[in-house]
């Protein structure tokens, strides 16, 4: 009995994602014919139809969506097993795919990169920056290694390791009636000046979380794509924000017109947890534990308010 090909699993999932055959033959690095005679191999072999053609789009059949995640996981196993033949011999070289999000990324890494390349130095790092639901998708089909998130998350089965956590600090107007106070109580928050980060970024939901407000809470009007912009609009007296304590000695924050006061709050959900996260069937843990003692290191700093 003939068994799939890697290759033809490879054009299956790239068609599957890009639902165009030439888009796909480009990135598989290969003809469109080349594709399409692997693509009407593998259905011959499986003796099912994967995908519907029309002139203008192709569509996957229900049972092609099925063969496609096992032909995900297939690939991902294949790429773990070369990474564990490759650390058996040399565990702390090669390359390692790291996804990271938005609200972790330009506060940690700017940290701990020069300590990677110090400790580290045989291992190259491919660094990807996406919100945390999507970097999950791209960890279980193999297309990153390692994934920085911020929990708690739903990251199902997938196998985690905690390297910190932080609390939650209050950006406000230097002229707003709560910048006289030393701290601020989450019960005197007003939600109505809350700017949130849009939705998809767990920043937004662990924010909620933080002051205790139901996940509804929003403003439409006032929702922001980065922290970036959330923190110029409170320079502009738009409202208030809450910020991630590794955020608050960055030059962002402190160039920034505005004050910052620690979040006093109660319950486990007052703090968020940095985790990196990867497949149970990935083997260079010993790596990963490297990589979660220089994060956990780089965010060993003292922090003031202004």
């Amino acid at each position: 009995m003939s068994l799939p090909t890697l290759r033809q699993l490879h054009y299956l999932t790239a068609v599957a994602e890009l639902k165009h055959f030439g888009r796909a033959a480009d990135k598989c690095f290969v003809t469109q014919s080349t594709l399409s005679a692997g693509i009407q191999d593998l259905e011959h072999i499986l003796g099912v139809a994967l995908l519907e053609r029309t002139n203008r789009k192709v569509l996957v059949t229900a049972i092609g969506e099925q063969l496609t995640k096992r032909a995900q996981h297939i690939l991902s196993l294949s790429a773990d097993m070369v990474d564990l033949a490759r650390s058996e011999s040399s565990p702390l070289t090669g390359r390692i795919r790291i996804g990271v999000i938005p609200s972790i990324s330009p506060f940690l890494l700017p940290k701990a990169l020069p300590k990677i390349r110090k400790k580290l130095a045989q291992l190259e790092l491919v660094l990807i920056e996406d919100q945390s639901e999507r970097l999950l998708k791209q960890l279980k089909d193999g297309e990153i290694d390692v994934a920085i998130l911020a929990l708690p998350f739903d990251i199902g089965d997938l196998e985690h390791k905690i390297f910190a956590q932080e609390s939650f600090w209050v950006a406000l107007p230097k002229h707003h009636s709560l910048a006289k106070n030393t701290s601020i109580h989450a019960q005197e928050l007003p939600t109505d000046d809350l700017l949130l980060l849009s939705e998809g970024h767990c920043l937004r939901e662990h924010a909620l979380s933080a002051c205790q407000l139901p996940m509804t809470t929003h403003r439409t009007s006032m929702q922001g794509t980065s922290l970036y912009t959330l923190i110029e609009m409170v320079a502009g007296g738009l409202g208030i924000t809450l910020i991630p304590e590794m955020a608050i000695d960055s030059d962002m924050v402190s160039h920034a017109d505005i004050c910052i006061r620690p979040l006093v709050t109660k319950g486990k959900h007052s703090m968020r947890e940095l985790g990196l996260i990867w497949r149970p069937s990935y083997q260079r843990v010993s790596t990963i534990e490297q990589l979660a003692q220089i994060f956990a290191d780089a965010l060993t700093t003292t922090v003031h308010s202004d």
